[in-house]
């Protein structure tokens, strides 16, 4: 009887033992999933902290947003030229407006990773390029932003603030 009685406890230990063990193993399944997803969910969206690919001194903060299913993006700082300065070589509508707060990419829609099929405006050129970005693999925090002329293209890198 003590002999069937120390198994039973045994049992039941091993028992506790086991789904305790299945649980842990279940939670940490669950929040590696949860990572992953959050890693796979980010988004070019927020504001960007633009470099001088010619000087490599930051040069704006931009700010990428979403409207009628593309992708858009405005000026919201100047870190190199005075805040009240004007797009003196802009083409059309833009032409000696303010650069804080100009939108300079327009119309870029997301197809395979990539946001593609816009524009991107160089207000200091007053110059509008074929535009394609993404996400840096491995760094979701730098921005690959590719602009080109046919066959032509410059690459530059933002970093998200």
């Amino acid at each position: 009887m003590a002999g069937s009685v120390l198994y039973a406890i045994q049992y039941q230990f091993t028992d506790f033992h086991q789904t305790n063990s299945n649980m842990k193993y279940g939670i940490t399944i669950l929040l590696c999933l949860a990572v992953s997803l959050a890693a796979g969910a980010q988004t070019v969206t927020g504001v960007w902290k633009t470099i001088d690919d010619e000087t490599g001194e930051p040069k704006s903060h931009l700010e990428l947003f979403e409207g009628d299913g593309k992708l858009y993006g405005k000026v919201v700082k100047l870190l190199k030229s005075a805040p009240d300065k004007r797009c003196e070589k802009c083409p059309g509508e833009r032409y000696n407006q303010p650069i804080l707060g100009m939108i300079v990419v327009v119309n870029m829609q997301k197809t395979e990773g990539y946001y593609q099929g816009g524009d991107i405006l160089d207000p200091e050129k007053g110059k509008w390029y074929g535009c394609k970005m993404w996400l840096k693999e491995g760094d979701p925090n730098i921005l690959v932003v590719r602009g080109s002329i046919g066959p032509f293209y410059r690459t530059q890198y933002w970093y998200r603030q």
